[in-house]
């Protein structure tokens, strides 16, 4: 019978530790230690190594294949992927909960669902769940092939049986092994699950999706490593008071990470916004101190985004400064130049200030 050999690991990071510790020696983390177990290999059985399927070959022999896009029916999401879907990619969407990540993505199933084969996973929600919020959507959703599943090994065979040109699964974080003990969204399960999907992305030629959960700093759950497997990782932002919906993506290998896809969420699903300026724009009062319009890129595209400020006398020994949508360091340094260049009292003053419409601003010239 093969031994087993227990260890300890940071839910937060992956650390791994032969003993149970309080804190984390990696990441800081407290009481994160969870136990696995693994089962160490029979030496009475030998691996047998396998054939190597490739060959060593010089750069300038191999023959370079293009592969056309998958474009879906919705702009914005083409944009931020680059230009449609890349067959075999593995993309991770992450996103605050409730704001409409598995919408967007059943939307594009639903779609693409008419011409092409696509396999829907969900994990979170029954098959009646699925089918009530798929009758929402503005879109014929009769060919999209649905599966309610968590076990690793169940999907990995479906979706073989299936082969479809299309795999969504719905969340990473409820998908499990069997073969690991620790509960699913576990930085060892998470790790393991990735890195089959990540196979049969690659081996099948399969455009696989993946939903990520968030963290309370707004990163997604579970180990660093995740982000790296990906070949895209997507975020999807948006203000709770408004409608919109902001798609930016932090990573991808097949087209730039500049691009931003905004969606207007109504009754029957998410809308591309064409014109954001116009959006970002009407609510906003005009001949009002303190509220100017800045010019800015977004990828390809240019913006007209309103930024607000407000500085009043502070009651405090430090001043507040506080900023959304915009880099607080960045802020502080303005500040420092406003103040020595053109002798500003801003030590007395309390700053604060506001990208309207949720929008997040990198570009270091728009703050000045």
């Amino acid at each position: 019978m093969a031994k087993k050999k227990v260890i300890f690991e940071c839910m937060a990071c992956g650390y791994q530790s032969p003993k149970w510790m309080g804190k984390c020696p990696n990441c800081g983390a407290w009481n994160q230690m969870e136990e696995i177990v693994e089962k160490a290999a029979n030496p009475k059985h030998g691996v047998k190594t396998k054939e190597l399927a490739g060959k060593v070959q010089k750069l300038n022999s191999i023959k370079h294949e293009t592969t056309p896009r998958v474009l879906t029916d919705s702009a914005e999401f083409n944009r931020v992927l680059g230009g449609g879907i890349v067959s075999g990619s593995l993309v991770l969407i992450g996103g605050d909960p409730g704001i409409g990540k598995s919408t967007l993505l059943l939307q594009i199933c639903a779609s693409l669902s008419q011409k092409k084969k696509v396999l829907y996973i969900t994990g979170e929600e029954s098959l009646s769940q699925t089918k009530l919020r798929a009758e929402r959507l503005d879109e014929d959703s009769s060919e999209l092939q649905v599966l309610a599943e968590t076990d690793l090994e169940v999907i990995y065979q479906t979706v073989k049986e299936e082969q479809p040109d299309l795999l969504v699964v719905d969340s990473i974080q409820t998908i499990y092994h069997p073969d690991i003990s620790s509960a699913p969204g576990s930085v060892s399960q998470v790790r393991e699950s990735t890195q089959s999907l990540m196979n049969i992305a690659k081996q099948m030629n399969i455009a696989t999706f993946i939903v990520g959960h968030v963290t309370k700093e707004g990163q997604i759950a579970g180990p660093r490593l995740l982000e790296h497997m990906v070949d895209t990782v997507l975020y999807f932002e948006g203000d709770e008071h408004h409608a919109y919906r902001i798609l930016r993506a932090v990573k991808n290998r097949f087209g730039s990470t500049n691009e931003m896809g905004i969606f207007e969420m109504k009754q029957s699903g998410l809308k591309g916004v064409n014109n954001p300026s116009e959006m970002f724009l009407e609510e906003r009062s005009t001949n009002v101190p303190g509220s100017t319009i800045v010019a800015t890129m977004e990828g390809t595209r240019p913006l007209l985004i309103e930024v607000q400020a407000l500085v009043t006398p502070t009651t405090f020994n430090n001043p507040r400064r506080m900023a959304t949508g915009i880099d607080h360091n960045r802020l502080s340094l303005l500040m420092a130049v406003l103040e020595k260049k053109e002798n500003y009292l801003l030590q007395q003053q309390d700053a604060y200030i506001k990208v309207a419409g949720g929008v997040k601003l990198t570009e270091p010239a728009t703050l000045i």
